[in-house]
């Protein structure tokens, strides 16, 4: 088994989203502090954080689709997809009703967390990341979803939670991301590998 190797401009494509994965990191834990912050906030505001958040990510998600050495590239534009179309209902349509947001969030959180769990394991990189941060989403989802008459404190504090937890794995991605850069070893290591 050979291993061809990385050129320098390889690892520098590898690696060159980092800093977008740490504000994107960044952004999503601000976004569960604010809805955690202030429970007491209109339904509406918190639909209007959660969409704005979901569709910046849904954009960078369909940008990374872009990438010739992205792997996954349909998984990643579905997911971009998702978020976009999901952050964009719940911005120009700020539900009143807990539960019209919770059925919204919860269906988000379960369908995202079933696709990275699945595409988890077609990497050999990050693996253990992206398995974590699935079982997070999917968890809060049905706890979302099991309870049509969730009360909008426990909404807050899950959807809170599951961004916080999702950022700090985006934000370590990206982390991971700069040092290997910094290091000039590439992140994906099993790329090229030949038979």
């Amino acid at each position: 088994m050979s291993t061809t190797s990385f050129s320098s401009t390889e690892a520098d494509e590898s690696t060159g989203a980092w800093w977008l994965l740490m504000i994107l990191g960044l952004l999503c834990v601000a976004a569960g502090v604010i809805v955690l912050a202030k429970p007491g906030d209109s339904l509406p505001t918190l639909a209007v954080i959660v969409g704005i958040f979901l569709l910046v990510d849904g954009c960078f998600e369909l940008g990374m689709s872009l990438r010739r050495n992205t792997d996954s590239r349909g998984l990643v534009a579905l997911l971009g997809v998702l978020n976009v179309v999901v952050g964009i209902a719940l911005i120009r349509h700020p539900f009143t009703g807990v539960a019209a947001i919770a059925l919204l969030t919860g269906i988000w959180l379960v369908a995202f967390g079933v696709v990275r769990f699945v595409a988890a394991f077609g990497e050999h990189e990050h693996r253990v990341w992206n398995i974590g941060l699935a079982v997070v989403e999917v968890a809060a989802g049905v706890i979302i979803l099991a309870d049509s008459r969730i009360g909008y404190a426990t909404l807050a504090l899950l959807v809170g939670l599951a961004f916080i937890a999702r950022g700090a794995v985006i934000f370590a991605f990206g982390w991971v991301l700069h040092e290997a850069r910094r290091g000039e070893a590439p992140p994906h290591p099993h790329v090229g590998a030949t038979a």
